[in-house]
């Protein structure tokens, strides 16, 4: 009777503190100082909300308090007085794959305010075979690069071993899969092989890949059947991958390329993400509005599709792209043989001259050689050429422009690589304006000093994104700051599911960017690429600076950013 008495006071006494603490104000827990906090700006938080006032706090990388923050301590101030804060820039088409591993610092994606990029288009950095390293040592050579991974747990363990200096996320491609069970050559999986070609997929989906990709005009992609990437797209799906695709053609039959992406999505119950959407030659011209039609019609009806856009009237690809589908069969090895034998040489010719629904024919898109601008070489002895265009080598080689770009694709073993202008300027400005486009560099991260300076790039690895607000927010009116920072941030993170990243609240990762919108510009030109771009004050990667008063910190504080399927 004694126990059960205590047990009812014990039990009383309880009640009565539960009460007390209840009834009492809470005591204010002392917060550990801010590591940084940003006062004074313009906050776009990406959503495409007009900008509010207020101090953005960072804490352990993380954004850990919006508001009035003048009270609170902190270990760093930064004042954006007349400055845009927005989220860090997502790059939905970088190519830093190999890039990253010369210069991990990547300047021109810093500059531009990008703190994230998504990379492997078609080819990817793993899988890796001892067949393709071999096929593809020009490159490696090339960076100095030695290629020591062989899937995506390897590789990403790399980076994070280096340190990069921005986030970045990797889709598996299509094509490197298909090399690596079935080689350069024009033939079509048996069942076994699929098989396999899906493990590989499936492999890379657990070790982080977001989606799988295609860059469908370059061989030996253009091998591959319908149906072979609605199989690969269907494995990434059961990881909650994407499909992004570079779409088997973006001239006279864009709209049917359209249709197979789409359908591709739906078959594989996959999202699908069009890259650097485009309506290419001049027979074309003026051809957007049905893209878009078509898109808006495919997402009335249920289809999970979006696109990006880089918005320059200058693609950027390989030289050999101009070469029929036929003559790259068995890799570059066997085109070059094929380039220096005079009857096959001949055949390819009357191809390339020949107007064809069969491929995506190049040469029939540009008005003359005076719209190709050779970019970047391997071979030393042609470095000069790097800027010209090719009637300019023609003249200087007293050849004929289809022999002299026969002839250098020789010298360099196929690895140039051209911008080519065949675009036009109302086309790409109304892509852009769509609510469901947004931006890929579709460019490796460079730098004008070292290895890389030496290259000619398409001025848009420098430059996409402050041309944007530059040219189509502040110049042309196109666009307003609000969207244009929507589709730098919120929307491509939606599209990738970055669910930390891309808009500017609590608890998500401090990728932050803080510009004065009237003197941010690109600097880079066709002429001349290798330049920074200018008026980025700060730019954070995960609550780091690696632009800081406009200079470059060296800092290298990003993340591999895992798909939904990675298994630890």
């Amino acid at each position: 009777m004694r126990l059960y008495s205590a047990r009812i006071k014990s039990w009383f006494q309880l009640a009565i503190l539960l009460l007390l603490s209840i009834s009492m104000p809470a005591q204010r827990q002392p917060l550990r100082p801010f590591d940084i906090v940003i006062t004074n700006g313009h906050i776009m938080d990406g959503t495409g909300s007009p900008w509010y006032s207020g101090d953005l706090g960072i804490r352990d990388g993380k954004i850990t308090a919006i508001g009035n923050l003048s009270d609170y301590e902190r270990k760093r101030t930064i004042d954006a007085h007349g400055m845009v804060v927005a989220p860090g820039f997502i790059d939905m088409l970088g190519q830093s794959d190999l890039t990253i591993l010369v210069d991990p610092r990547v300047p021109s994606k810093i500059y531009q305010g990008i703190t994230t990029e998504i990379t492997g288009e078609g080819g990817s950095a793993a899988p890796l075979s001892d067949a393709i390293i071999q096929s593809e040592r020009p490159i490696f050579e090339h960076y100095k690069i030695t290629p020591d991974w062989r899937n995506f747990w390897q590789y990403f363990a790399r980076l994070e071993r280096q340190g990069i200096g921005i986030n970045l996320a990797s889709y598996v491609g299509a094509t490197q899969v298909r090399r690596m069970i079935l080689g350069d050559a024009d033939v079509q999986p048996t069942p076994a092989q699929l098989d396999q070609m899906r493990a590989l997929v499936r492999d890379a989906m657990q070790d982080g890949a977001v989606g799988v990709s295609t860059a469908l005009e370059y061989a030996p992609a253009p091998y591959a059947k319908t149906e072979e990437l609605i199989s690969l797209a269907a494995e990434a799906s059961k990881f909650g991958g994407i499909y992004a695709t570079h779409l088997r053609n973006e001239s006279d039959l864009v709209l049917a390329a359209i249709d197979e992406a789409l359908r591709i999505g739906r078959e594989a119950h996959i999202p699908v993400e069009i890259w650097h959407i485009k309506v290419a030659g001049k027979a074309n011209w003026g051809r957007m509005p049905e893209v878009v039609a078509k898109i808006n019609a495919a997402r009335t009806q249920g289809v999970d599709v979006s696109a990006d856009t880089y918005a320059y009237t200058a693609w950027f690809n390989d030289f050999s792209a101009f070469i029929p589908l036929w003559a790259h069969d068995g890799g570059d090895a066997k085109l070059i043989q094929r380039l220096q034998d005079p009857a096959t040489r001949a055949r390819i010719r009357k191809d390339m001259l020949t107007p064809s629904k069969d491929w995506d024919n190049e040469w029939q898109e540009i008005p003359g050689p005076e719209a190709v601008m050779i970019g970047v070489v391997q071979n030393p002895k042609l470095l000069a050429l790097q800027g010209n265009r090719l009637s300019e080598v023609a003249k200087t080689w007293n050849k004929d422009p289809m022999d002299a770009l026969f002839d250098l694709l020789i010298e360099d073993n196929a690895f140039t690589q051209v911008a080519v202008f065949g675009m036009s300027e109302p086309d790409v400005a109304l892509a852009l304006q769509q609510p469901w486009v947004s931006i890929d560099n579709d460019s490796s991260g460079t730098s004008p000093e070292g290895i890389l300076g030496q290259e000619h790039p398409h001025p848009r690895a420098y430059g996409t994104f402050p041309r944007i607000l530059r040219k189509y927010v502040g110049e042309e009116k196109k666009l307003t700051l609000e969207d244009a920072i929507r589709k730098f941030s919120a929307l491509p993170a939606q599209r990738m599911r970055l669910t930390g990243r891309g808009v500017l609240k609590q608890g998500m990762w401090a990728d932050v960017v803080v510009f004065d919108p009237a003197t941010i510009r690109d600097v880079a030109t066709f002429a001349n690429p290798n330049q920074l771009s200018q008026g980025m004050e700060y730019v954070l990667v995960n609550g780091i600076a690696v632009i800081d008063g406009g200079k470059m910190t060296g800092a290298l504080p990003g993340k591999v950013l895992r798909g939904a399927g990675y298994v630890q």
